[in-house]
């Protein structure tokens, strides 16, 4: 028999074969399905018409990207200065330091109990603590739709009955053994995997990874707000209780003045007119205690909210006064560059560019088609009885694809809106860059030249209240006109509350710095937690001084220490009162052996209504250089050698509490260098990184 020729279609070629009638030759190959070669040709093709003709990644990236299509993620540059404008001014260093606890540099126990208290209780900062609850769930569920997404298990009961008169059932309704109705149990499973060809749930893992470090970051931020809004109201309110001694203070000094005047009004030595100019100013001095209450109210109540608590009185917790927190010798303020590694607000600008970024992959892997796994299993059958018979499995299982075509106009401008979103997003981060250098710069100039300011306002209030006692002892010896004594008077009222209102500027701006800096977010990671109930036991500790209530005697004698006395003299202050003299007042030396203006001082007496100044943040050897205002206990001590300043020193104090304070000499004395205890500080938190 002549040998037959056959062909038969074998992988993706075609191989021949030759059947002899002595002897069979057969392929050892086992015959692939029919179509199968046809088909991967197709698929090869399609794929590298789809990079080639219209879509947006190449090949060889795709495959280099680890077969993810869009681009990969680079963090953006950006811009920074290499130092601070202000870093070679005096009290300004730029070395490194630990801002974690940024607030202890004030040495004020109760603000460290404040500020953690509100990170405990603050609503605010619960509620960013929930979004990153809420991100971490959405990086659930997107790592989740990598699997298989769809998983059912299905389940059904049908009954049903067919017309007898209905076509074709017309034609065979009578016919033995048609049956018109029936029944259908079904129980089985059915899941459908689309698989990650192009990235597309890939990037979605990677968007949803930096959406959750962006919300940490947002946390971070909240954090960093408050602590600087805690501080800062805390300062607020400290600056409103000295003010407010100030303010009862000179009032009284006020009235004995009016009583002055009234008691030469009566024996005709003057006119009703200096009674009435007493009681002018008496009143105007007066108005200001009813508006300085009104705002420490509104400063306990915001600090309230901020602690989570209902308004309520804080006098309990903070006591009635307080002194304003004192500030440190020296700054480090370190580098520009090391906002972009700190500041949260920077960092979470940056995380939300690379989730934007992922994006962009997500949106061009609608470029291709979707390829899907789907089965089904089932048991099918008339009676429930035989539904688990084996009889009665039914199952499929097969490849598809979804793909949009015609749509890629629509496709292609939502990559554009994409990308330029995350143009957008880049263009935010380095304008987020660029806002944090600023308010950096800002805070550190505002800082230096508010203490510059506080050491001319000092200067000027200790020239104002020797002008005041001074005209105060003419007044009486009947050298000089009651205009005078009212006009300094009302003077000293302004540059004191000048003065006090500029020390909470500067402990204000100070904290305005730490916050630009980007510091305290760290606390998450070191702190242990703390409550409100514990505020009463710090102002305990407050109240006791910053070494603590066991040695709560000692801090109480060492500002009025005898041996500390000599410490007066020496700010160069003092003899800022022969100044004063300067005017052709000095015939009024002779006036000096009638110290009936002595029994003035015991308006000093009112001085020990300045509990605060002891109780500050200042060690006991700087506690006895820093009198409270008025408080003339120790001042007149060096001041008789100047013939016509016996009377001055009763006012002099005032300014003097803490002016010299922010001056240089005493911050000399200071321990408490800005960089703080060297505390290891921590890793910060892992961000996702996605660079291929």
């Amino acid at each position: 028999m002549d040998p037959i020729s056959a062909t038969r279609k074998v992988g993706d070629g075609e191989v021949s074969g030759r059947r002899h009638d002595k002897q069979d030759r057969r392929d050892p190959r086992p015959p692939a399905a029919p179509g199968a070669g046809r088909a991967t040709r197709t698929v090869a093709i399609l794929t590298l018409l789809l990079f080639a003709a219209g879509c947006m990644t190449g090949f060889r990236e795709w495959i280099h990207s680890g077969f993810k299509v869009g681009p990969n993620y680079r963090p953006p540059n950006a811009e920074v200065g290499e130092a601070f404008l202000d870093a070679s001014e005096p009290g300004i260093s730029t070395g490194s330091a630990d801002y974690a606890e940024w607030w202890t540099v004030f040495n004020d126990p109760m603000l460290n109990e404040l500020v953690q208290a509100a990170y405990e209780e603050n609503l605010p900062l619960k509620i960013a603590a929930e979004r990153i609850l809420e991100a971490r769930a959405a990086l659930g569920l997107a790592r989740g739709s990598w699997w298989p997404q769809q998983q059912e298990a299905v389940g059904s009961y049908m009954r049903s009955q067919s017309s007898r008169n209905a076509f074709p059932n017309s034609n065979f309704s009578d016919l033995p053994g048609y049956a018109m109705s029936f029944s259908d149990w079904s129980l089985g499973a059915q899941m459908a995997w689309e698989l990650d060809f192009w990235g597309r749930f890939r990037r979605t893992i990677e968007s949803a990874e930096a959406g959750l470090a962006a919300e940490d970051e947002a946390y971070n931020a909240a954090l960093v707000l408050l602590q600087a809004e805690t501080a800062s109201t805390y300062i607020q309110l400290r600056t409103i209780d000295e003010r407010l001694t100030l303010a009862r203070q000179n009032v009284e000094l006020q009235k004995n003045t009016l009583r002055i005047a009234q008691a030469r009004f009566e024996q005709g030595v003057v006119s009703r007119l200096d009674v009435h100019q007493a009681q002018a100013i008496l009143a105007n001095t007066e108005a200001l205690i009813p508006m300085l209450i009104s705002l420490r109210r509104v400063a306990e109540n915001r600090l309230c909210t901020l602690l989570g608590e209902p308004p309520q009185d804080l006098d309990p917790i903070l006591g009635p006064t307080g002194k304003i927190p004192e500030v440190p010798a020296d700054v480090v303020v370190g580098i520009p560059a090391d906002l972009l590694r700190r500041r949260p607000d920077v960092k979470r600008a940056e995380r939300l560019a690379a989730a934007q970024c992922a994006r962009i992959g997500i949106a061009e892997s609608e470029f291709y088609p979707h390829i899907a796994i789907t089965g089904q299993i089932a048991y099918q059958a008339e009676d429930f009885s035989k539904v688990f018979n084996e009889r009665s499995f039914s199952g499929m299982v097969g490849p598809g694809f979804r793909w949009n075509i015609l749509n890629y106009g629509r496709i292609r401008n939502s990559v554009y809106m994409e990308d330029a979103r995350f143009r957008q997003a880049v263009l935010g981060y380095q304008e987020a860059v660029l806002r944090a250098n600023e308010e950096a710069e800002d805070m550190i100039t505002a800082f230096l030249e508010e203490k510059r300011r506080l050491i001319a306002l000092a200067q000027a209030t200790q020239a104002t209240a020797a002008a005041s006692a001074l005209a105060m002892a003419q007044y009486q010896e009947g050298l000089t006109d009651f205009q005078r004594v009212i006009d300094s008077q009302r003077a000293l009222v302004q540059q004191e509350d000048a003065q006090a209102e500029s020390r909470g500027n500067v402990a204000l701006n100070l904290v305005s710095v730490f916050k630009a800096l980007g510091g305290g977010w760290e606390i998450r990671y070191r702190r242990p937690a703390t409550t409100l109930a514990s505020l009463t036991n710090a102002a305990g500790r407050q109240a006791a001084g910053p070494q603590g209530p066991g040695t709560a005697p000692a801090p109480q004698p060492a500002p009025a220490a005898a041996p500390e006395a000599p410490a007066v003299p020496a700010p160069p202050v003092t003899p800022a009162a022969p100044v004063v003299p300067t005017p052709p007042v000095a015939p009024a030396a002779p006036v000096v052996p009638t110290p009936p203006v002595a029994p003035a001082a015991p308006v000093a007496p009112a001085a020990p209504v300045v509990p605060p100044v002891p109780n500050g943040a200042l060690p006991p050897a700087d506690g006895a250089a820093q009198p409270g205002p008025n408080q003339s206990g120790v001042a007149p001590q060096p001041m008789p050698p100047a013939g016509s300043a016996a009377p001055p020193p009763v006012q002099p104090a005032p300014s003097s509490a803490s002016p010299p304070s922010e001056s240089a000499a005493p911050q000399d004395d200071q321990t408490w260098p800005m960089p703080m205890p060297a505390a290891p500080v921590p890793d910060e938190p892992a961000e996702a990184e996605f660079q291929q």
